[in-house]
């Protein structure tokens, strides 16, 4: 089973039709061995510090298949600031496992 994590979901992910769940999940429930396909330094930074491992910023392509589970990771609130190391107030994580099924 491959594991990544995103920050978000593209139909390009998909490399042919089928039927997509997305399932909220707590931050807790991200798998520390996903394969990171967070494209912005900040993004990780933010995200290594809120989920207690290393996430580093990858620019990877994703492909989505019965074989793989997708962690995202939906920034809610708005743009990080540049620099961010921290969720700035107002701002959150809101988690979803997404396969096919």
């Amino acid at each position: 089973m491959k594991r990544f994590l995103t920050n978000a979901f593209s139909i390009q992910m998909l490399q042919k039709g089928g039927l997509v769940k997305f399932e909220e999940i707590d931050a807790t429930e991200v798998p520390d061995d996903v394969v990171s396909a967070i494209g912005h330094t900040d993004t990780a930074v933010v995200l290594s510090d809120l989920l207690g491992f290393e996430v580093p910023m990858s620019r990877a392509f994703v492909t989505l298949d019965e074989d793989t589970e997708l962690y995202v990771a939906q920034l809610v609130g708005g743009r990080l600031p540049e620099g961010a190391t921290t969720l700035p107030a107002g701002f959150s994580f809101k988690f979803y496992k997404v396969v096919i099924v």
